[in-house]
């Protein structure tokens, strides 16, 4: 036959206890009583000494069994103790005690009772938890629901959606594209600016590039010019943009003396010494150049009607390109820094590979930005495939000019 299990509430142990306490409490009065009751008496006789040593010997068992009951209490496990107490538990193995009645106390109703458990399990483990339940997929699909679908931002430069209206080529095929052995010894390429009516009728690609400018790129250069205002004055900043005009003429009369040693420097462009620190920033570069083929030369394109001055066309590593020559009070390490110039760059080689003046085709630019210190110029070369990108930028932006105008 199956034994039940019994559960008793340890309430019931501690009534018993108490039982036990008051029970000995009493006998501890009762024999106090007697002992008054018999020190009172007027009767001094042999009784009454038995009755005095009856009741001290009683006192004594009494406590005695008490001492050794606490022991117990005090050394024998709850199992033990319960069936000391209760000698029929012997006959039923305790399972388990519990430390409250289940009549004792009414359960309060919570307010969270009928909260759906499982709908919030997670996140009442990723509470609880030291790491969260949540994983990137989880989080992305919370951000969404709470905040909307990610619009992604624009690219950096938006006019990569767009696409010329009209397509021109950057490189002629039925021209040559390099001849180093028929030009090496020929002087360099030198047209002069042509000054009259035909400045007014064909732009020049610093124009075009000043007033197609983006919104973003304007802003940054209208805030620098205030902030130099701010700090020079009108006056001031006006001296200053001449003294930067004046010193890239130096600097562009130094280069030339250098790359073609028999010409002489114009008498405007003042002492050497001024611009020493930018050839200095320069050296490493000038001595990978080699065979110039047009210095401070105009190029003019006739299909797209514009012009520019070209600073140099030479061999650079054994790749002829068109060479820009830049100086930079702030160091210039990326492409990207020096905003506009690869689409100058772009521009100027479109109009060589157009223009009859030059048997020759470039694919390749060169940008070398130097410095006052002397320090190392930085060199940004651009081969045939970036050059392309900035050419479509380019006819883009020519394309904005002419709408304008």
């Amino acid at each position: 036959m199956e034994q039940r299990k019994t559960t008793i509430p340890i309430i019931t142990l501690r009534y018993y206890q108490s039982l036990l306490v008051h029970k000995i409490r009493h006998e501890k009065s009762s024999r106090r009583t007697k002992c008054i009751l018999a020190r009172n008496s007027t009767n001094d006789n042999k009784g009454s000494l038995i009755q005095k040593a009856y009741a001290g010997f009683g006192f004594l068992i009494s406590k005695m069994k008490c001492t050794q009951l606490l022991n117990q209490i005090r050394h024998v496990s709850m199992k033990g103790l319960v069936a000391s107490f209760f000698p029929y538990c012997a006959l039923c193995p305790v399972a388990c005690l519990s430390t409250s009645s289940r009549w004792s106390t009414r359960k309060k109703s919570s307010q969270y009772s009928s909260v759906d458990t499982e709908k919030y399990s997670s996140l009442v483990r990723s509470v609880l938890s030291r790491t969260s339940s949540q994983t990137p997929a989880s989080l992305k699909e919370e951000d969404e629901h709470i905040f909307g679908p990610i619009i992604k931002s624009k690219p950096a430069f938006a006019q990569e959606c767009k696409v010329p209206k009209s397509s021109h080529p950057l490189v002629y095929p039925d021209k040559t594209l390099d001849r180093p052995s028929e030009d090496e010894g020929n002087p360099p390429m030198r047209i002069a600016m042509q000054r009259g009516a035909s400045k007014v009728t064909v732009p020049s690609v610093t124009k075009i590039l000043q007033q197609t400018m983006p919104p973003e790129q304007a802003f940054y250069l209208e805030r620098w010019k205030e902030r130099m205002i701010a700090e020079l004055g009108e006056e001031g900043f006006k001296e200053y943009t001449i003294n930067i005009f004046r010193q890239g003429r130096r600097f562009h009369s130094a280069l030339e003396s250098i790359l073609i040693p028999e010409e002489e420097l114009s008498s405007d462009t003042g002492s050497s010494e001024s611009v020493e620190g930018y050839i200095e920033s320069v050296r490493h570069v000038l001595r990978e150049i080699r065979g110039v083929r047009a210095i401070e030369s105009v190029v003019q394109h006739q299909s797209l009607n514009y012009l520019g001055l070209v600073d140099c066309v030479a061999m650079y590593r054994g790749e002829l390109c068109v060479i820009d020559w830049k100086t930079s009070e702030k160091p210039k390490p990326h492409l990207r820094n020096t905003y506009d110039n690869p689409l100058q760059i772009a521009a100027y080689m479109g109009a060589i590979n157009d223009d009859g003046n030059y048997n020759y085709q470039v694919q390749n630019g060169l940008i070398v930005v130097a410095y006052k210190d002397g320090s190392p110029a930085h060199v940004h070369f651009m081969k045939h495939d970036v050059c392309l990108v900035y050419w479509n930028r380019w006819l883009i932006r020519l394309e904005e000019f002419k709408e304008k105008v």
